[in-house]
């Protein structure tokens, strides 16, 4: 069963935001933007907006001692094409994205506020309908996600990330070294290609200790080269694994 605002349809005008935080464990100042995503994604949840928050945990702090399980070299050179669409000379953490086309730093929570209210306030311009099944094999455990999209885009690109609640971390080395930092939203896998086709689906391989309990399957459509995100959907995971899990539509 899905929670307020991960499922559903809403009108066509209806317009969504999707809040990219680029963080990492081994920055001091990132605890407070993580905060403010959980803060963000929390409030959403219980006034069933459609706002859907991302943490992409970045790759290149780990050299200061500290390796961040959650990191990845994909989502760093995710961060590094934002920063060429922006035309931004360098990277930092932590950098809050919404809907493709303003940054900001992301512990600022009055910015975050005034973006995402403008987002919700503009007319989507592609509708993106999800739904998702899972299997386990011996090897690894994929989850298959298809896809249907109205009005996409020429040049479109379709992002789906698998984002895990709850997470809590002992820091021992590195600028938080002594802390324990609670992560909402993790960027537990994410897979992009070219949407050429209105329909279709896309297989992700999850990680072995993700808990389907406190996971979403979150979908969205951007415009090649701007970045601009031009329509979004997410969906909650159930408990139990290799059954028909839910589907959702956002405009």
């Amino acid at each position: 069963m899905t929670e307020p605002g991960r499922s559903g349809s809403t009108g066509a005008d209806s317009g969504f935001a999707v809040v990219e935080l680029f963080t990492s464990q081994g920055c001091n100042s990132c605890p407070p933007a993580e905060e403010a995503l959980t803060d963000i994604d929390q409030d959403a949840r219980k006034r069933g907006e459609p706002v859907f928050a991302l943490g992409f945990h970045v790759d290149y702090w780990d050299h200061l001692g500290w390796p961040d399980q959650f990191a990845d070299a994909s989502y760093s050179a995710r961060q590094e094409a934002y920063a060429r669409a922006f035309g931004s000379r360098g990277l930092y953490t932590p950098q809050m994205i919404v809907n493709g086309s303003v940054e900001f730093v992301g512990s600022d929570r009055q910015r975050a506020a005034t973006e995402i209210g403008s987002a919700l306030d503009a007319a989507a311009a592609t509708s993106l309908g999800l739904s998702v099944q899972d299997s386990a094999t011996a090897d690894a455990h994929r989850m298959t996600v298809t896809y249907q999209v109205e009005r996409p885009p020429e040049q479109a690109v379709l992002n789906v990330a698998v984002v895990q609640r709850g997470l809590v971390s002992e820091i021992a080395r590195g600028e938080n070294a002594g802390r324990t930092l609670r992560q909402d939203n993790v960027v537990r896998a994410f897979t992009s290609m070219s949407l050429g086709v209105e329909h279709g689906r896309v297989d992700l391989e999850m990680p072995p200790d993700l808990d389907p309990r406190q996971a979403s399957v979150v979908g969205y459509v951007q415009r090649d080269g701007t970045g601009a995100v031009v329509g979004a959907a997410a969906v909650d995971l159930p408990a139990g694994h290799g059954d028909e899990l839910p589907s959702a539509t956002q405009r």
